[in-house]
C-alpha cells in the first residue's frame, strides 16, 4: 500500500479546521493524539511548502447569525467563542503564499472558493487532513469526490471526537473514495 506517486504540478494540501477553537477542544478530549495531528499535519504542510506545492488553510467560524439550523436530534449548540476561536494555530501559520479559506459549515467547498482556487492551480489531487475526521474532513472528501479529485488521507494527521467516529470514516468512506496513507508515507512520496 505504501506505493504512492504524487504529480507535485497537480497536486495540494488541504488542511481542516486546525484552529484554536476545535484544536484546543480536541486537546480537552486526547491531548496526546491532538498533539499527534497537529505535528503530523505541520509536517504535511513543510514538505509542500518545500516543494512549492500549494497549502491550503480552512477554518471555520459561523456566527449565530450564519449558522446553519438544521432541526436535528442531536445538533451542536453555538455558543459565544473565544475572539480567537477561528485563528489558525501558530504550527500552521499561514506562511507566504498559503491559501486560508473560511467556511461556515462543515465542509470546505460550498459557500467558499476552493474549487475555484484549485482549478486556478490546475489541481487535481488532493491530501486531505484535519479535524474532525468523520466532520469537517469527511464533508470536504465527498464534495472533492463528488467534483473528480483524486484524493489521498494523512490517516495519523487527522482525529474524529471518538476512535469509533475516526475509524469508521476512514475505512468505510474515505478508503471508497481515495488513498488512505500515513503522513510518512506522503512526506517519503514527494522527495
Amino acid at each position: 500500500m505504501s506505493d504512492l506517486n504524487i504529480d507535485k504540478s497537480k497536486t495540494a494540501l488541504v488542511v481542516i479546521d486546525l484552529q484554536n477553537g476545535i484544536v484546543g477542544m480536541s486537546k480537552g478530549m486526547a491531548k496526546e493524539t491532538a498533539d499527534s495531528v497537529v505535528s503530523n499535519s505541520s509536517k504535511l504542510a513543510d514538505a509542500f511548502r518545500k516543494h512549492h506545492m500549494p497549502v491550503f488553510l480552512v477554518h471555520v467560524h459561523a456566527s449565530k447569525d450564519t449558522a446553519l439550523k438544521p432541526l436535528a436530534d442531536n445538533s451542536m449548540q453555538m455558543g459565544t467563542p473565544p475572539a480567537d476561536w477561528a485563528d489558525i494555530i501558530p504550527e500552521m501559520g499561514p506562511k507566504e503564499n498559503d491559501v486560508v479559506i473560511l467556511k461556515q459549515q462543515w465542509g470546505a467547498f460550498y459557500g467558499t472558493e476552493l474549487e475555484l482556487q484549485l482549478r486556478r492551480r490546475k489541481v487535481d489531487t488532493i491530501v486531505l487532513c484535519g479535524i474532525s475526521t468523520n466532520i469537517g474532513v469527511e464533508s470536504t472528501a465527498r464534495f472533492a469526490f463528488e467534483y473528480g479529485y483524486q484524493q489521498i488521507f494523512a490517516e495519523d494527521a487527522m482525529m474524529a471526537f471518538s476512535t469509533e467516529e475516526h475509524d469508521n470514516s476512514i475505512n468505510h468512506i474515505l478508503k471508497r473514495i481515495g488513498r488512505v496513507r500515513k503522513t510518512s508515507e506522503i512526506v517519503e512520496a514527494l522527495k
